[in-house]
């Protein structure tokens, strides 16, 4: 496997994990993801050096230019299955994503790489992806999960015998937890923890926020040491600018859309609609008319197209709705 290439492949991959990749980058990254296992275990093992060495960032003062050299070294002499691994074109200069990548490298430099490997490796690991579908399965203890197109979750192999139940989240996905008081289910979404016995709710952590949303039981989030209590009809919000967990009242059922193929609108605001429908149908729908961004619409798109639904949306409202090389503007 050619060096420089190994090294653009890991730059590439802590972009995406830093979301500081382009829409470009992330479809080329999710589609290498999927192309084989040995790509997911590569993409596991960088992304827990990048968890855990969150917890050393500021403890290290690490070169990285000496640290990238390091990163390299010690792959190459073996701690990285990569021998099935594709390498991933980079665009980006090497030199101006040190910065951002020291943090996940400076673990390597300070010589803990393969005791954080140990404590959570790929191959003591189960692992749930969703690709471009919608995924439904059933977790050991009996927990259903339906994971949104491109989420995945991860747990141990011990998850049935540890003390908790917790598995780790990257994107959005429906739970309907098994009840069991005496093993709480705990979910970590990037720095948000959710924490319940047995309830449905549904978390999606992206690289804007992180929203929970009951519908039955009750959950408890905690983040940056705030902690709040979730019954249904309520939802957290932690954006990633700010610092602070919200609590709100949410009766919408609009979040569902991905495992009814519905979209159900009870008073929405047009924006949210808009947001929704650029998840699910992959499109470039902007608002150029703030006075109309808050419409409420009243009504449910039953597996509809995307045009039927604009035509709708068109008509309603009486609003124009254009289209210009790949994007859909409301006006």
């Amino acid at each position: 496997m050619n060096t420089e290439m190994n090294e653009q492949t890991d730059i590439l991959l802590v972009k995406y994990m830093l979301g500081e990749a382009t829409p470009e980058e992330q479809q080329q990254v999710q589609q290498w993801l999927h192309e084989n296992t040995a790509n997911q275990q590569y993409y596991l093992q960088l992304e827990t050096i990048w968890q855990q060495s969150k917890q050393l960032q500021a403890k290290s003062t690490v070169n990285e230019e000496e640290a990238w050299k390091r990163f390299q070294q010690k792959k190459a002499a073996g701690g990285f299955e990569t021998a099935a691994v594709r390498t991933l074109p980079v665009k980006q200069s090497r030199r101006r994503l040190f910065i951002a990548a020291a943090a996940a490298i400076a673990i390597l430099a300070v010589g803990s790489w393969l005791l954080l490997l140990n404590n959570w490796p790929g191959s003591n690991t189960q692992q749930l992806m969703a690709n471009n579908n919608v995924l439904s399965d059933t977790l050991p203890d009996g927990s259903i999960v339906t994971l949104n197109k491109n989420a995945r979750i991860r747990y141990a192999k011990t998850f049935l015998t540890n003390a908790t139940r917790e598995v780790q989240l990257e994107g959005e996905a429906f739970f309907d937890i098994a009840p069991d008081r005496n093993k709480p289910f705990i979910i970590n979404a990037g720095d948000v923890h959710i924490k319940v016995t047995g309830t449905s709710f549904n978390v999606k952590s992206s690289s804007k926020a992180t929203e929970v949303i009951v519908e039955t039981g009750s959950v408890q989030v905690t983040y940056n040491q705030q902690t709040v209590q979730l019954v249904k009809k309520e939802k957290a919000i932690v954006t990633k600018t700010g610092r602070q967990l919200n609590k709100q009242q949410d009766s919408s059922a609009l979040h569902n859309y991905y495992r009814t193929g519905q979209f159900v609108c009870e008073h929405t605001p047009l924006y949210q609609l808009v947001d929704v429908l650029n998840e699910a149908y992959s499109a470039d729908i902007i608002i150029s008319n703030s006075a109309i961004a808050n419409l409420p619409l009243t009504t449910t798109f039953n597996q509809e197209s995307l045009d039927t639904v604009l035509s709708i949306i068109s008509k309603t409202f009486n609003i124009q709705v254009l289209k210009q090389n790949n994007q859909i503007i409301l006006k």
